[in-house]
């Protein structure tokens, strides 16, 4: 069964710099906590909006293999990762950058759902409820640092 996780973020920024962000070619890297170390394989990506990419997660000496294609997202300053194959049964990951007076909602939704056996065992052990918090929260103090460097 399918489970939806959420964090959200208020960031003093536009929508336009929080997409500009995004698009950036080193900002996978940079929105990977350590010692998560990502390789990127194939990248054909004309927007983040389309496009595929394939790529390795390091987990430490474990390599975890992808591969996301991109889609346009919900509203126009979103866009989608899915996951067409990799660890898990299904993952679709909404990047949702909706404009307050406050500046920017950031907010991640991640609709996954786990294998069964012990391939889930492990997949709830790295996507679980707790370690999704720790990565999103590691994931929008990096976004915020990075767009608000350049609206100064």
């Amino acid at each position: 069964m399918p489970q939806v996780f959420e964090h959200r973020s208020i960031i003093r920024t536009t929508p336009e710099q929080m997409m500009a962000f995004h698009e950036h070619p080193k900002a996978f890297q940079r929105l990977t906590p350590p010692p998560v170390f990502i390789q990127i394989h194939h990248k054909n990506m004309p927007s983040l909006k389309d496009g595929e990419v394939e790529f390795t997660m390091w987990m430490g000496p474990v390599p975890v293999r992808w591969m996301a294609r991109h889609e346009p997202g919900p509203i126009e300053t979103s866009f989608i990762d899915r996951q067409i194959k990799g660890p898990l049964k299904s993952w679709e990951h909404q990047h949702i950058f909706r404009p307050t007076e406050e500046g920017v909602e950031l907010i991640d939704r991640i609709t996954l759902e786990h294998p069964s056996g012990w391939r889930g065992i492990l997949t709830r052990l790295v996507f679980g409820k707790i370690p999704l918090r720790f990565l999103f929260f590691y994931r929008h103090w990096r976004t915020r640092l990075g767009t608000q460097r350049k609206t100064k």
